[in-house]
Parts: C-alpha cells; sequence; structure tokens
C-alpha cells in the first residue's frame, strides 16, 4: 500500500470487520440543513455500535489494576472485619445508628455526613482541575467493573480480534458454551457484589446464614438482587454508554479544566500530518509526522474515542492509549510521548513536565486546597472532641404541672439518653434552677435518679422533677438536668440540656 493513499481510500475497500478501523473524520453538517437520512442513520448506528477493547500492557495500565485491586479489597473486606466483637463497619438503618470502626453516628449526626460529602465534593474539584478525570479512570465503580468484568471476557472469549470473530459466527455449541460460561461468572461476580453490598446493611455473617438457608427478608432479598443486576448490566452490557451518555460528571468536567489541566493529550505539532510508512524510511522527508495512523489508540479505548481529534467529555482518562501508542513508538523507533498526559498549553508551547507543572497552581486550585484543608482539620476536630454521651429532653404534654400528696409540685419529662461508648454506664440525674431549692429527681419507678445506659445505646427515660409548693410561686422556671456518670465507673462523662420547670396556679 503506498504512503500517498488517502485513509478515505482505505476505508472505501472491504475489509474482515476484525481488522483494524480505520478513522475517518465525520463530515462537517450546517447546523441549519439539518442531517439527512444516511447521515441519521449513520450517527444511530455509531450509537448502537458495540465496542472491543484491545488489551494493552504499560504502567498505567498497571496501576489500574493496582487500584482495582485495592478498591477491592476494601469493598469485599470491609465488612468482614470485627471490632470488640462487632462488624467494624456497618450501616444499620433500622437501629439508626452508623457504626464505623470505633465510632458511632446517630441521626443527630447528620452534621458529620455533611462535611463528609462537602470533603469529596471539593476533593474532586480539587483532583479534576489539577489531572481531569482521575477518579473515572481509576477508582470509579463503573470503570472497576467494567475492567473486571473484561477482564473476564478476555480470559473466556480472547482478545479484541477473536471476540469479534466470534460476535460474527453463527449460533453453534461452541459459542454458546463461552458465552454461557462468560455470563456465569459474571452473574457469579454481580452477586458476589451485591451480596457484599447488603453486608454493610446488615450484619454480613448473619446475611451469609441466612442467604444460604434462603432466610432474607423481602427487601435483603429485592436489594441483593437489584444490586446485583444492576452490576451484571451496567458492568457487562452498558459499560462506555455510562461514562458518555448517563454520568453528569462528564457533562460538567469541561467547567472544571482548562489549558492547563493535566489531561490524556495528543501532541499534534508532532504527529500531524499522521498516515503510513516504512519503519526504514524518514518520515520526515515525507512531509509526516511521527503518528503512522495506525489506530491502536483507538482500539484500546474503553470508550471508544479517537483521542487525537481532541479531549472529548467521554475520555474517562485512563491512559490506555498512552500505554498503547508509547509500544507503537518503540516499535518505530520513535520518541515515546506522542499521547502523554500534559497540558494543552504544554503541548502547544512545547514545555516539558516540570514547566507544565508550575501552572497547574493557579488562584483556584489554592481556594480548593484551603478550602480541602479546612473542612478534613474541622471534621477531625469535631470527631475528636465529640462527646459520647448526649441528652434530651422531651415534656410530657398531657401534664405539664401538677399537685402530688405531700405538698409538692411534679414536672414529667421523658429523657432521651444516649451512651456513644462500648462500655454500660450508670449514670445519675440531678436537676436544678434558678429560684428553686429542694429539687428532687427521680427517674422511672425507682426512688432515686440513676439510670443504667447499656454500650452504644439509645434509651428514653420517664423522669420526674418535684419541688416543695410552698417555695415555690405559680409560673415558670427555669431547670437544667445533668447526667453525669458515678465515681465508680472510672468514666468522668457528662451531659447537660435546659428545660422549663412549670407551676400552675
Amino acid at each position: 500500500m503506498s504512503n500517498d493513499r488517502s485513509t478515505e481510500d482505505r476505508n472505501s475497500e472491504q475489509v474482515p470487520a476484525w481488522q483494524p478501523v480505520q478513522i475517518q473524520r465525520p463530515t462537517q453538517v450546517s447546523s441549519s440543513a439539518g442531517l439527512t437520512e444516511e447521515e441519521t442513520s449513520r450517527v444511530i448506528d455509531e450509537f448502537r455500535a458495540k465496542i472491543y477493547p484491545r488489551s494493552v500492557t504499560g504502567i498505567f495500565a498497571r496501576w489500574r489494576i493496582i487500584l482495582v485491586l485495592f478498591t477491592q479489597v476494601i469493598f469485599y473486606g470491609l465488612p468482614w472485619l470485627q471490632w470488640n466483637d462487632r462488624q467494624a463497619v456497618l450501616f444499620d438503618l433500622a437501629a439508626r445508628k452508623f457504626y464505623i470502626f470505633g465510632m458511632v453516628l446517630w441521626p443527630q449526626d447528620v452534621f458529620y455526613m455533611a462535611v463528609i460529602l462537602i470533603i469529596s465534593a471539593y476533593g474532586l474539584f480539587l483532583f479534576t482541575a489539577l489531572a481531569g478525570r482521575l477518579f473515572c479512570g481509576y477508582a470509579c465503580p463503573q470503570t472497576v467493573y467494567t475492567e473486571i468484568f473484561m477482564w473476564i471476557e478476555r480470559k473466556v472469549e480472547g482478545d479484541r480480534v477473536a471476540r469479534i470473530r466470534l460476535d460474527e459466527e453463527p449460533w453453534s455449541f461452541r459459542k454458546f458454551r463461552i458465552k454461557a460460561t462468560k455470563h456465569i461468572l459474571w452473574i457469579a461476580v454481580a452477586w458476589w457484589t451485591g451480596s457484599t453490598f447488603i453486608g454493610y446493611f446488615a450484619p454480613i455473617r448473619e446475611l451469609g446464614s441466612d442467604l444460604i438457608n434462603f432466610e432474607l427478608g423481602p427487601w435483603q432479598w429485592f436489594w441483593i438482587i437489584f444490586y446485583s443486576v444492576a452490576t451484571w448490566g451496567n458492568a457487562g452490557f452498558l459499560r462506555e454508554a455510562v461514562c458518555k451518555y448517563m454520568c453528569p460528571y462528564a457533562r460538567f468536567q469541561s467547567v472544571m479544566v482548562d489549558s492547563d489541566t493535566f489531561v490524556v493529550t495528543y501532541d499534534k505539532i508532532r504527529g500531524e500530518p499522521r498516515g503510513g510508512r516504512s519503519r526504514k524510511v524518514d518520515h520526515h522527508e515525507l512531509g509526516l509526522g511521527d503518528c503512522i495512523d495506525c489506530t491502536v489508540c483507538v482500539q484500546v479505548c474503553p470508550t471508544g474515542i479517537d483521542i487525537r481529534n481532541g479531549l472529548q467529555y467521554m475520555c474517562i482518562g485512563c491512559g490506555a492509549c498512552i500505554d498503547a501508542c508509547d509500544q507503537i513508538m518503540d516499535k518505530m523507533n520513535y520518541p515515546k510521548g506522542l499521547i502523554r498526559y500534559t497540558s494543552e498549553n504544554g503541548m502547544l508551547e512545547g514545555l516539558d513536565n516540570k514547566q507544565a507543572r508550575k501552572r497547574l497552581f493557579k488562584p483556584r486550585v489554592y481556594v480548593y486546597l484551603t478550602l480541602l484543608a479546612f473542612f478534613i482539620i474541622a471534621f477531625l476536630a469535631s470527631v475528636a472532641m465529640r462527646t459520647p454521651l448526649r441528652m434530651d429532653i422531651m415534656r410530657d404534654r398531657g401534664a405539664l404541672g401538677r399537685e402530688v400528696p405531700g405538698g409538692l409540685i411534679e414536672n414529667v419529662y421523658r429523657v432521651q439518653i444516649i451512651n456513644m461508648t462500648e462500655e454500660p454506664l450508670d449514670l445519675e440525674i440531678t436537676a436544678q434552677g434558678k429560684d428553686l431549692e429542694k429539687v428532687r429527681v427521680r427517674a422511672g419507678d425507682s426512688d432515686n435518679a440513676v439510670v443504667k445506659i447499656a454500650p452504644f445505646a439509645n434509651e428514653w427515660v420517664p423522669l420526674v422533677v418535684q419541688v416543695p409548693l410552698e417555695e415555690v410561686k405559680p409560673g415558670l422556671y427555669d431547670l437544667q438536668l445533668k447526667a453525669e456518670t458515678l465515681e465508680s465507673e472510672g468514666l468522668d462523662l457528662k451531659a447537660e440540656e435546659k428545660t422549663s420547670f412549670f407551676v400552675p396556679n
């Protein structure tokens, strides 16, 4: 094939589908003229076309494997960790408790959840401003499970060419066996993933026994099946469609990157004009750039885009095209880096990585860093100073104040006491108030104000406060209730809450 033949001429030839595709730039169509029927059909076919990513090795492929293993060891292993004879991480929605190692979060701690979400958002903004969609390419669950499912697919069906040939051949016992094996393995991974996900919301050791004996509740069955089917569908079938058409992050990433952000970039200055050639010729004498138009960068892309057309919102920044292009450059004895992580300005101005990195730190990056550091420090400080004992008070609306035998005025309260420690607590409740003397407190049916609260418990205690009638006049008095540990406990914990004491006429 001669070097001066155009890509269009080569694309017009009838070639087997398993051969590398030749990319043809789409014809520009005037928006006022609209699309013809043929052009509309081509767009629809492109949308429906199945992508067959080719396997690739290299530094970025190794990092993807490392991140897949790291994230999945955490996801699958975390629910099995034990902490003081209980599950270390458990989001118990029924009891409204979130166990996170030694800390327990209650509904009153929704503030912490808000701060965690803010930290996650600013972290995402910072990473995107510095290096584009790193999260998408290496840690996003959609990317991670797609990588796992594609690895299974390659092991069962073979690499890109073998998968294309298998899909094109008519159905036979061999094809059915291969496809069935793949889907059985996919469903096994998806089911394991769904069961693990439910293990974060129900004790996973009991869940495993109930699952084997078919004793799960209806909602547990529903969420296991739902999450398993979602994993199977998203990672096995939708794949790049989630990144291209469903993910909102792909749409607004363009407002967080600029010409100095490090992204996967094709060096047009060095690579154009592209074209095929022999390794033995001097391509500069032929007026060609370093790109040999082999389309391997397109074949390895999990979303099927051509990075040579510039940064596109469908690019997840995985770096597969960098590994593939570097291998081609090695074979051609050209310098690596035709496709690399750099900024648009770095590529256009010929900057090295050190010079390009200096331009990363702009005012908005420092703002993100400052806000991120502030919220992290505030979160850690708040958790460190968080009191493990809380008390909330509700008045008995049925009887605001009443006279009882013995010349006493009595108010009844319901006190919620939350023990966030891992030890049972014996608490003494006392009361004091301005202009109130000889205040007597009784908890429940006992004659004293000592209550026992179990570890990680949230208990409502009926509380009776009495004051001699002869020492008060009708009206409303300020009252402060205090719960504190007994000296024998060896702990110095206390909680205080203000309320009022009503004396009727």
